[in-house]
């Protein structure tokens, strides 16, 4: 006997919280849980505004008419929607036992906040993420260099979201002296074309992460000069079965594939944890993100003090 159950959640958050050129307030999203027989399997379907091509309204209904079919009995097809693909895909994979219990919770720690406390934090950690292209670029590169500096151990990576033209990336590099850019393990789709982002690493000897680039259609994941790494993010990817397969096509390349999240709740960062220790189990996974959240949602991740909402305390929006 199928069953399924779908919730609706909005979760707050914190002040000054940017999706790239927009602040918001609060992370909303579906949570959906499988029942057959002795078994139940959950997943996360969360569209990121500004980045995922569907909205939360048609991914609700999307995975509505999903849900229906499969409680049904049928096999239904995956979704043309990534965040329901992913988010049904996960919840398939519980359900069926496929998802290792064993999570890779390292994360590589993303800096925000009061600059004295994010020094004393950053004391005790190799690997960072800074977001840069969100103020002017003389004053990233300024931040990156004072970083370095005053942390002699510290590897930055970095991620502009396509923000810049090339001058301005130029900008940005003519304050990170070339003794400090071997220390940027990669900064991710600097320019606004993948182009412009080739020509500033030509120049700068700073290397590459694709991102966006990875999701166009017919890109072809193939090593080139100084592409590092590919960041993938499932809830933007699609089904677990895209996700492996890009892992695949990467590691064929001879590319590092980093496990990354698009702000989902405390539930869907620890699948992605558990994804990170089964498909990449030597990259640093990009997850902390709960450091901007409120609230965790019906799963914990590890020693966090955040207040946990429970499945009953959410909107039902569908059930069979």
């Amino acid at each position: 006997m199928r069953g399924a159950t779908l919730w609706a959640y909005c979760l707050p958050l914190e002040a000054g919280t940017v999706l790239r050129d927009r602040r918001v307030k609060e992370r909303c999203g579906l949570l959906v849980r499988l029942t057959a027989d002795e078994g139940e399997g959950w997943g996360e379907i969360a569209p990121l505004p500004g980045f995922s091509a569907e909205t939360l309204a048609e991914a609700r209904n999307d995975a509505i008419r999903w849900l229906a079919s499969w409680c049904s009995g049928e096999a239904p097809g995956e979704s043309q929607h990534p965040s329901v693909a992913y988010g049904l895909s996960c919840a398939m994979a519980e359900l069926a036992g496929e998802l290792p219990d064993a999570g890779n919770y390292n994360s590589a720690m993303l800096c925000t906040g009061d600059p004295d406390k994010l020094f004393n934090s950053l004391q005790q950690q190799p690997l960072a993420k800074m977001k840069v292209g969100i103020v002017e670029p003389v004053r990233d590169g300024m931040m990156v260099s004072l970083l370095l500096e005053a942390l002699p151990e510290l590897t930055l990576r970095l991620d502009a979201n396509r923000q810049w033209s090339l001058d301005k990336a130029r900008q940005f590099a003519r304050f990170v002296s070339s003794e400090l850019r071997s220390r940027i393990a990669f900064i991710e789709e600097p320019c606004h074309t993948p182009q412009a982002s080739r020509e500033f690493a030509r120049e700068s000897g700073i290397a590459l992460a694709w991102d966006e680039t990875v999701r166009e259609v017919d890109y072809p994941l193939v090593a080139e000069p100084y592409l590092r790494a590919i960041v993938i993010k499932p809830m933007l990817t699609g089904s677990l079965s895209k996700v492996r397969a890009l892992v695949a096509q990467a590691e064929q390349a001879g590319i590092a594939a980093i496990i990354s999240s698009s702000l989902e709740s405390s539930l869907g960062l620890a699948q992605l944890a558990r994804l990170a220790a089964w498909l990449t189990p030597t990259s640093q996974p990009g997850l902390d993100t709960l450091n901007v959240m409120r609230q965790q949602l019906v799963r914990s991740w590890p020693d966090c003090p955040l207040p946990l909402i429970l499945e009953g305390e959410l909107e039902v929006v569908w059930q069979r």
